[in-house]
């Protein structure tokens, strides 16, 4: 490793690394409330000499966009500030164990945000601006809600690749679930707790209706390929009564090939016939949120880089889909070729263990030097045909990365 790639490598700094991921962890930032970890990464970033865009997305919310390099970034590092609410607002912070960081947000996804941070930082050191590629930092807000700030991104730019630092224990996913939120209301007759029978209990409606879906082949877990999760129920909140409404949400991840609408329509035909099984059955159904799946491929440039730079760092590549939704799924909706990867486990994600292995956090940020060095050199060489890409020289475009220029 020379060149470029290996001046950059260089000056990866794993103690200021580790500094800008523990202060980070330390900023309390749900969903809505982004504004003073933004204010800290925006000051981190001014005083290392870059301009720092705001874009706004609602008042007091805004992404942060930073670009280098002379022309358009056809790629982006993206990352999401904001967390989901604490488990515990006196234990949400940065907590060391050996090579564990533990906080919230630590692997969703503050540990690839400060990866990006620092491959940021040590382009800028290594190279002069002649020689950094051209590629772009956002870093926004809104994503374990509803995606409104890379919504708000992508009304106003397309790059052609983003990579997303969800935590993927550093497997690399060109695919990307699906996505289907189900909501389920029943209705009954309110009667006090103690006379039952002079009411409809909504919440035993609402169990006959989950215990109905169940049979399903679209539920039935181990056979479907639908992965599904009962993520919310809720009745009458207070009171001695008999229930008179219920609402369950449910929340389906679909395999990239599998079409939203087919399994909504698969739902409204199993739910359809429960009335004949359920006396009195009163029931709604809404699909308020749904989101396509997708499937790169691996035969592109950022996987070819990929594979170059694992091998370079003794790590071993692995190619998966990413299981969760994300904001890689409005990136390609819009028209963008998002690649998924960052430290630590989905599976810890939103729950009180949630950690990410610090060497995990560094290794990060290698790749994605490389993927932007790569990228740019990429960019640089391809050949286009009517916009088409017809050549790509995958030796080239490595040594392009390595070689000084």
């Amino acid at each position: 490793m020379s060149g470029r790639l290996a001046e950059v490598m260089a000056a990866i700094d794993p103690v200021r690394l580790k500094g800008t991921l523990t202060d980070m962890l330390d900023v309390y930032s749900p969903s809505g409330k982004e504004e003073d970890v933004q204010l800290y990464l925006e000051d981190l970033l001014s005083r290392a000499g870059f301009t720092v865009e705001r874009q706004e997305v609602e008042e007091e919310r805004y992404n942060l966009r930073v670009t280098m390099g002379e022309d358009e970034p056809e790629l982006y590092l993206v990352g999401h500030v904001d967390t989901v609410p604490a488990w515990d607002l006196e234990e949400f912070g940065a907590r060391e164990e050996g090579d564990i960081v533990r906080g919230l947000g630590s692997a969703d996804m503050k540990g690839g945000c400060a990866a990006m941070l620092e491959t940021w930082f040590a382009m800028a050191q290594a190279l002069k601006p002649a020689r950094r590629p051209n590629v772009g930092l956002l870093l926004v807000v809104g994503e374990e809600e509803n995606g409104d700030g890379s919504a708000a991104f992508l009304k106003r730019c397309r790059p052609a690749w983003a990579v997303i630092g969800e935590p993927t224990s550093l497997s690399a996913c060109f695919a990307h679930f699906g996505y289907l939120e189900a909501g389920f209301v029943t209705r009954g007759v309110r009667s006090h707790s103690s006379l039952p029978e002079l009411g409809h209990n909504a919440v035993e409606s609402m169990l006959r209706v989950l215990l109905h879906l169940g049979k399903d082949p679209l539920f039935k877990r181990g056979a479907s390929e639908i992965v599904y999760s009962v993520r919310e129920m809720h009745s009458s909140q207070k009171g001695f009564v008999v229930p008179d409404r219920c609402e369950t949400w449910i929340d389906l991840h679909l395999p990239p090939e599998r079409d939203p609408a087919s399994v909504e329509q698969g739902i409204r035909r199993a739910v359809a016939g429960a009335g004949q099984f359920i006396s009195g059955l009163d029931l709604s159904v809404s699909f308020d949120f749904a989101s396509a799946g997708y499937n790169l491929g691996t035969d592109n440039a950022p996987a070819r880089i990929l594979e170059e730079v694992y091998r370079a760092l003794g790590l071993t590549l692995r190619f998966d889909a990413f299981r969760s939704h994300s904001d890689g799924n409005l990136f390609h909706a819009a028209g963008c070729s998002p690649l998924i990867l960052g430290p630590g486990a989905l599976e810890l994600a939103h729950t009180p263990e949630e950690q990410v292995p610090f060497a995990e956090v560094l290794a990060a940020a290698r790749i994605y030097a490389a993927l932007c060095l790569g990228m740019d050199r990429y960019a640089a060489l391809r050949v286009e045909d009517r916009g088409t890409i017809v050549g790509f020289d995958r030796q080239a475009c490595w040594a392009g990365c390595r070689r000084d220029q």
